[in-house]
């Protein structure tokens, strides 16, 4: 059976470095358990000083709210400072970027992103188990809920 998927043979992308995925308009950058934990980490940090310094609430599906990076008043995302200042412990959201589910629907949706990104298009062929990869790990990120992350601090707090 043929793959009918537009991005079969592969797609190209290099990252340009113009920071337009990480600001310039407004956003949110959802962070996972795996999102905190690296972060934290990478920062030396605990995950109640990450919450309240780095953070905010963001309205998400069904009325929850879930965790999420903090933006700057020029919707510029908080980690943002002439480059992401925690690249290495970035967010699975902003490290599967531009190899989203809805960015890969087909190839018009692909290519009205691309007028945004100059790094869509253009540079390194991703393959197409490369970007299933990332697309598997951006659709299986779930946010942090309220509830779920109040109550991974509280746990950190008993532990002190």
């Amino acid at each position: 059976m043929e793959d009918k998927r537009f991005y079969k043979d592969g797609l190209r992308f290099t990252c340009q470095r113009c920071s337009f995925c990480c600001g310039h308009s407004p956003g949110f950058v959802y962070l996972s358990r795996g999102d905190l934990d690296r972060l934290c980490a990478f920062f030396k940090i605990s995950k109640g000083a990450f919450v309240r310094e780095y953070c905010r609430w963001a309205d998400y599906y069904y009325g929850t709210q879930v965790l999420a990076l903090l933006e700057r008043k020029n919707h510029d995302c908080i980690l943002w400072n002439n480059g992401c200042s925690a690249y290495s412990a970035r967010p699975l959201q902003c490290s599967t970027y531009p190899f989203w589910t809805w960015m890969l629907s087909d190839r018009n949706t692909w290519d009205e992103c691309a007028g945004d990104c100059p790094g869509m298009n253009k540079g390194r062929l991703w393959t197409l188990d490369e970007i299933l990869e990332n697309e598997k790990s951006y659709s299986a990120n779930e946010p942090l809920t309220r509830e779920q992350t109040e109550e991974i601090i509280r746990l950190e707090n008993a532990l002190d």
